[in-house]
């Protein structure tokens, strides 16, 4: 029987925050496979703040996404039926799926899954696009050297936190900034953090002197804008500011620039934007790490489960209004 597919489609470019109205919600009969293609039952969906950036009517490090088109999104699935050689029913894949229930794609475009002793949606909430995010942007652009002191802004989100425990992991000294106390709390208590500046209650210039009194030498920049500026003016000699994110300037009719940039220069630092597909080819290096710390009790994770496709919405507004509890993910079927 051929399955009923339902999927988002984009129907307006955002202005701000997206609204339900920027999406159409369309129902048909999933295609079947040609030669080289899958089709495949979309289980997980990562919701992203990359996600906003695709809506732009602009292109970003991907072509922007056309109107009109299956709202683009990374998702886990199982194959159903295959026509692509290294593929076979049952295997589970992970790729730009798309918000929709079943996906035809090429076999090439996605990534079979390797077995674990973990749950597939582990894939968004400790391993995938977020762990290899988290793991090679303290490693490979922070370079951490035990006793420095790292900064990390959005640190209750699903990268920040995980960067936090990385941090402590490689023995340094980590000062999280997020956005109310019970997400502060979390990040000291539940993920191991030194000090959590409440940028919603605190004087964060004052916060900033006070938890990191030997200036920071490393910035894991999630948040961009104020924050940014305020974190730029400790940063010290020889620093790396990691610039992962800038997700306080995503809505922003005008986004604004970064005050302070001079420090930079002042301080001989080193500012570098990355894109985690940069690291694939590096995967498994940082994956098979992450699992051992995580099974030795040393690295946690926290999903935020939105249950049912037709909510996906909603769970991206969850990023942009702070009220997500972790990694938000739409879970779209059973495992």
């Amino acid at each position: 029987m051929t399955p009923v597919n339902g999927a988002w489609h984009l129907a307006a470019r955002p202005a701000g925050i997206p609204q339900d109205s920027d999406f159409e919600w369309r129902e048909g009969s999933a295609p079947a496979p040609a030669d080289g293609q899958v089709l495949v039952r979309v289980e997980w969906l990562s919701i992203d703040p990359t996600n906003r950036v695709w809506m732009n009517d602009a292109d970003s490090y991907m072509p922007k996404l056309e109107l009109g088109s299956v709202m683009r999104g990374i998702a886990i699935g199982r194959v159903e039926e295959s026509r692509y050689k290294g593929l076979a029913p049952g295997d589970a894949v992970q790729g730009l799926l798309g918000w929709q229930k079943y996906a035809v794609v090429n076999g090439a475009s996605v990534t079979k899954l390797p077995s674990l002793p973990l749950p597939l949606s582990a894939h968004f909430g400790l391993l995938g696009h977020i762990g290899l995010t988290a793991y090679f942007g303290l490693t490979d652009i922070g370079k951490p050297k035990v006793g420095e002191t790292l900064v990390v802004s959005a640190a209750a989100g699903a990268v920040g936190s995980l960067v936090v425990q990385l941090g402590k992991i490689m023995q340094l000294r980590v000062v999280g900034i997020a956005g109310g106390p019970e997400k502060c709390s979390r990040v000291v208590e539940e993920f191991g953090a030194d000090a959590c500046i409440d940028y919603k209650s605190e004087d964060l210039r004052e916060a900033l002197r006070r938890n990191c009194p030997s200036g920071i030498d490393i910035d894991f920049e999630n948040v961009g804008g104020r924050v940014m500026e305020v974190v730029l003016e400790r940063i010290n000699l020889r620093a790396r500011v990691v610039l992962c994110g800038m997700v306080s300037q995503y809505n922003a009719q005008r986004p604004e620039g970064v005050r302070g940039i001079e420090r930079i220069l002042v301080q001989r630092a080193r500012m570098e934007g990355f894109i985690v597909s940069d690291y694939l080819p590096r995967a498994a290096e940082a994956l098979k790490q992450m699992i051992d710390w995580h099974l030795a009790g040393r690295l946690k994770y926290k999903l935020d489960v939105v249950d049912g496709l037709e909510y996906a919405p909603q769970a991206l507004r969850r990023l942009f209004e702070g009220t997500n509890q972790g990694k938000v993910v739409v879970r779209v079927s059973e495992e």
